[in-house]
């Protein structure tokens, strides 16, 4: 999806006069982009990341199958939509396409009509789909990650360092006397103080790979992939800075006149028996360290 709300149509063919067909098809409502070979598809499909693929079956060097193919091996394409747009007329190619995860499949010669609707249903689908995915990983009140995802992601990050011998580093963040806060200012103004935290935190974690989440209650996680100990210390610092401009009153709290955070920071894998579980545990101990030293601060492992 473009910047101005147009879905992206990556049309794939070799011949120039179906290109010059289809962009004219889809010009008006929709940003085309083309590729005349299946190669040049694979790198479009990746980097524009388009909200459906129209591609030619019968094509040079990698055919419309092999693209299809590695499409969906791709974590990143795998659920951009595909129609085929063949001239085979086979039964048995169309079985082996959808086989494959192709959505839909159009005939030449190309009618404008019918491939217009036939893409235009996809986009429809694709759309719900889209909505359904940020739902079910997504937290209803502050618009971060869930528990759910962060689950999924930490799991996934955790198995890659583990393989590639990176680090990765977790902070686990707790809103200080939050219960206060919300006996005397109330839940409504409670949910607001807590969208605020959440929106200093998309913005200070704001590496694509950066995973902001709602832990539970008042309580954040954020994943850092290809994180050290260093650059999670910094990332900590920021955010207790950010926070502390945000200067929300917390005239209730024993250690400050606004709303602050305790970091807990913990850094992997470590040790034969880490996991992510491990992971989130040793960031728990340091959280737990931090509110016994008197909160409105971050503690690792280490650190006195």
């Amino acid at each position: 999806m473009t910047e101005d709300g147009k879905a992206r149509i990556l049309v794939v063919d070799d011949e120039l006069s179906n290109i010059e067909l289809l962009a004219e098809v889809f010009d008006e409502e929709y940003e085309v982009l083309v590729a005349t070979d299946g190669a040049r598809a694979l790198e479009l499909a990746a980097s524009q990341q388009p909200d459906l693929i129209l591609l030619d079956v019968v094509m040079p060097r990698l055919d419309g199958f092999e693209v299809c193919q590695r499409l969906k091996a791709d974590r990143a394409t795998a659920d951009i939509p595909v129609i085929f747009i063949t001239g085979m007329g086979d039964n048995q190619a169309e079985v082996r396409g959808l086989q494959m995860g192709a959505a839909d499949y159009v005939t030449k010669p190309i009618n404008p009509l019918v491939v217009q609707v036939r893409a235009r249903n996809q986009l429809e689908l694709k759309r719900a789909r889209d909505t359904l995915t940020r739902l079910a990983v997504t937290d209803g009140l502050t618009g971060l990650a869930n528990r759910r995802h962060f689950d999924e992601v930490l799991q996934r990050e955790y198995q890659r360092v583990q393989r590639s011998g990176g680090q990765l580093s977790l902070l686990l963040i707790d809103v200080d006397y939050f219960k206060a806060y919300n006996d005397n200012y109330g839940h409504i103004q409670g949910d607001d103080c807590l969208r605020e935290l959440a929106k200093q935190m998309g913005r200070i974690f704001s590496r694509a790979v950066d995973l902001p989440a709602r832990y539970g209650g008042e309580e954040f996680v954020c994943v850092l992939p290809d994180t050290d100990l260093d650059g999670a210390i910094t990332m900590a610092e920021r955010l207790q800075q950010a926070i502390a401009e945000l200067q929300l009153p917390h005239a209730h709290s024993p250690v400050a006149s606004r709303v602050t955070v305790s970091i807990g920071i913990a850094c992997g894998p470590s040790g034969q028996k880490a996991s992510p579980l491990s992971l989130v545990a040793q960031a728990d101990e340091q959280l737990y360290r931090a509110k016994l030293n008197g909160r409105n601060r971050y503690c690792w492992e280490g650190k006195s």
